[in-house]
């Protein structure tokens, strides 16, 4: 399947959407729509990293346990973990348990407490110009982008990790930077 497919109420989605009720709530009410503020682009900055070589459905359906693991995503309150945080959370069967994710977490965390101007400035300034041509298949979708490429720069620069083009520009998507629903979605 390359275009969009008829979701379980008929209407057309890009066909990842179309599969699990996870996939479908996640498509239909939050992929591509514009997300602001400081612990929201965390979580999703955060979430990216955790699925990098893991299936996205693993996220979703860890995402609550992630919520309550790292204090809702307040980069404030995650800045100040400490040793006795990276064992809490590597003992804590209900998020990836990746001691690697774990630090780059805490370590982004400390990086959006100290950036200038903040996260939601940084990140949104790498959103391209909304006059893309919407992608009519799977096929027209990338996974790198000039801009994902220069916001995984930035990010490394200011002490992010786990920040690749690619993870940058799933972040881009996820977020609304960028609206890669297909032409005939009915929730593009």
């Amino acid at each position: 399947m390359t275009g969009v497919v008829p979701g379980p109420d008929g209407l057309p989605r890009c066909p990842w959407g179309a599969g699990s009720a996870d996939y479908t709530a996640y498509h239909d009410e939050e992929w591509g729509r514009p997300v602001h503020g400081e612990a929201p682009l965390f979580e999703r900055i955060s979430l990216e990293a955790f699925q990098s070589g893991l299936s996205w459905l693993t996220i979703l359906r860890k995402r609550e346990a992630f919520r309550a693991a790292f204090a809702g995503f307040d980069p404030a309150a995650v800045a100040q973990f400490d040793d006795g945080d990276v064992a809490r959370l590597l003992a804590d069967a209900g998020i990836v348990r990746n001691r690697l994710k774990v630090q780059a977490t805490i370590a982004n965390a400390r990086a959006v407490v100290a950036l200038d101007g903040g996260l939601d400035a940084l990140l949104w300034s790498f959103a391209p110009s909304s006059d893309r041509p919407a992608p009519v298949s799977t096929a027209d979708v990338v996974a790198v982008t000039p801009e994902s490429t220069a916001m995984a720069k930035a990010l490394k620069r200011n002490g992010f990790r786990f920040v690749g083009p690619t993870t940058a520009h799933a972040l881009m998507q996820a977020t609304g930077m960028v609206n890669d629903h297909l032409a005939a979605c009915a929730f593009r």
